[in-house]
């Protein structure tokens, strides 16, 4: 196999490949990928660098505008093409990994859709990446399966399951496994790639396509970015244009002043738009990370009622309808209690007012992380949305300026707020670097998106020396005293021979490296990538 890929001379693995997995990297798909990347790749880099120019422009004080020079997309009366039958009912879609048993219990969950995610709940070994493209391939097939002998359990897909979506690496992501023409390959364009190429048969077949969740997209260009990938692969394959279908989270502070424009970009592809809160959040505290006194309180005080969490959410429910695609709404992520019945019953209702909220705005769909809050989520939008989906609500009550998609949440920043920040993104980044991106901790299913916020308010915070809720100000030596306790806490809870075999040595090497730097690193996952 690895003979037949270098007759290429365009494609090699890296030192590091010790499977090549011939059934999913066959010379056709290698080939594809090629194309891809020859194709693409140079302008995914431009756009890289043009969000590097723009944060320039942030941190000299400015704020995000809605783009003048489309002032006609946003003014003229358009819609976007046709909803696929099967992505015309997503009331509640479940999220998850790409590992077999995931799958499986998500695609039987009674959810109607599952986004399958290679992207902020996988960390992107090279196992991971590859062997969830042959379960996502199996579970096309329908004849996806495990085996647990050690709980002597058996897992089969049932006959009805979930429509399937796949979230593909955001645009900043590389497959260090891959080289082609002495460039590592796009992470986006690797998953993207395999999954079309492996799956698109099958799915025609199957009276469905390939569907996908386009995370983190951050201007309209790179919308249409996409849009062009999507239209190269089809033809490529020799299928109809807008065969493929796509989703795009509305997850960067950016992407919300550009919601015409972004679906006019993919307006022959997409489908639906999704308020992606966390990394929303997220990139609000990072793109404004400079600007004096521009300060979120503790993460735990930013909700969806926040006005700038609502104002951009109900944006998204009134431009959606009126260019006729779906709007959905955000993610539930909790879990469980099990061994507090009391706990977990405040929990469960928590959920229930978040999708309540949710389908009286007028979301067509809800996000969960966990199976047991699928019937939670499905009862408060079977109550409130008896049709397949709410397009006809229009929301034209919706005012919306640029003013309400900045304004500061209100709040305090606390030292119990720091060092829960501190402990999240440790224990987060810890079991990502053993090869987990869906991690459950103090009863939420956590993904990248949990540390990203996290750490990004600690920097932050310290940068500006903030002043606490209790007077003290937070400069390095408060950092380094809470710091170095929660380490402590942690190592005395996991006990110093455990220690040996995990990663929390390097996940608090890195935390503590991602604090103190000047400037600021876009991604934790970008520097945490080389240990993987």
């Amino acid at each position: 196999m690895e003979n037949s890929i270098l007759n290429f001379r365009k494609l090699t693995y890296s030192t590091s490949v010790d499977n090549y997995y011939p059934k999913i990297l066959s010379d056709e798909a290698l080939q594809f990928l090629i194309a891809l990347h020859e194709k693409f790749h140079t302008g995914q880099l431009e756009l890289l660098e043009s969000r590097e120019e723009q944060q320039k422009e942030f941190d000299k004080g400015l704020f995000p505008e809605f783009p003048k020079e489309t002032k006609d997309i946003r003014d003229k009366e358009w819609t976007a093409g046709n909803i696929p039958h099967d992505l015309q009912d997503r009331r509640v879609e479940i999220t998850g990994p790409v590992d077999r048993k995931m799958i499986i219990n998500a695609l039987n969950s009674g959810a109607k859709t599952f986004m399958a995610d290679l992207e902020d709940s996988n960390a992107p070994t090279w196992k991971n990446s590859i062997q969830g493209q042959q379960n996502l391939i199996d579970a096309n097939k329908k004849t996806l399966s495990l085996e647990d002998p050690i709980r002597g359990k058996s897992y089969r897909l049932k006959d009805h399951t979930a429509v399937l979506l796949v979230r593909p690496r955001g645009l900043h992501l590389n497959e260090k496994h891959l080289i082609i023409n002495d460039r590592e390959a796009s992470g986006s364009l690797v998953d993207f790639g395999l999954y079309v190429f492996h799956n698109t048969k099958t799915l025609l077949g199957n009276h469905s396509a390939p569907y996908f969740y386009l995370p983190k997209l951050e201007h309209y260009l790179e919308a249409r970015w996409w849009n062009d990938v999507f239209t190269f692969a089809q033809e490529y394959l020799q299928v109809p244009s807008g065969t493929f279908k796509a989703t795009v989270l509305v997850e960067t502070i950016t992407a919300s002043f550009q919601l015409d424009e972004i679906i006019y970009e993919l307006k022959d592809h997409i489908v639906g738009l999704n308020c992606g809160r966390w990394d929303y959040i997220f990139s609000y505290i990072k793109k404004f990370r400079n600007h004096p006194d521009f300060v979120v309180p503790n993460r735990d005080q930013v909700t969806m009622t926040s006005p700038f969490m609502d104002a951009y959410s109900k944006l998204v429910i009134q431009r959606c309808h009126k260019r006729g695609i779906l709007a959905i709404g955000g993610m539930a992520a909790q879990i469980p209690i099990k061994n507090n019945p009391k706990a977990n019953a405040i929990a469960m209702e928590t959920v229930r007012k978040d999708k309540e909220r949710e389908v009286k705005n007028g979301h067509d769909g809800t996000w969960v992380a966990h199976p047991a809050l699928v019937e939670i989520a499905l009862t408060e939008f079977n109550q409130y949305m008896p049709a397949l989906n709410q397009l006809h609500v229009t929301r034209e009550d919706v005012i919306i300026t640029e003013e309400d998609l900045i304004e500061l949440p209100k709040g305090t920043v606390t030292e119990a707020g720091i060092r829960k920040n501190i402990n999240v993104s440790i224990l987060y980044m810890e079991a990502w670097l053993r090869g987990h991106g869906a991690v459950a901790l103090y009863n939420l299913m956590e993904d990248a998106a949990t540390a990203e916020i996290s750490r990004t308010q600690v920097w932050q915070w310290l940068k500006n020396e903030v002043v606490l809720g209790d007077g003290r100000r937070f400069n390095k030596e408060l950092y380094q005293d809470l710091f170095d306790d929660e380490v402590e806490k942690i190592i005395k809870e996991l006990g110093e021979e455990k220690m040996v075999n995990s990663k929390f040595k390097l996940a608090i090497e890195i935390f503590n490296e991602l604090i103190i730097a000047e400037p600021f690193e876009e991604f934790l996952t970008l520097p945490a990538y080389q240990y993987l």
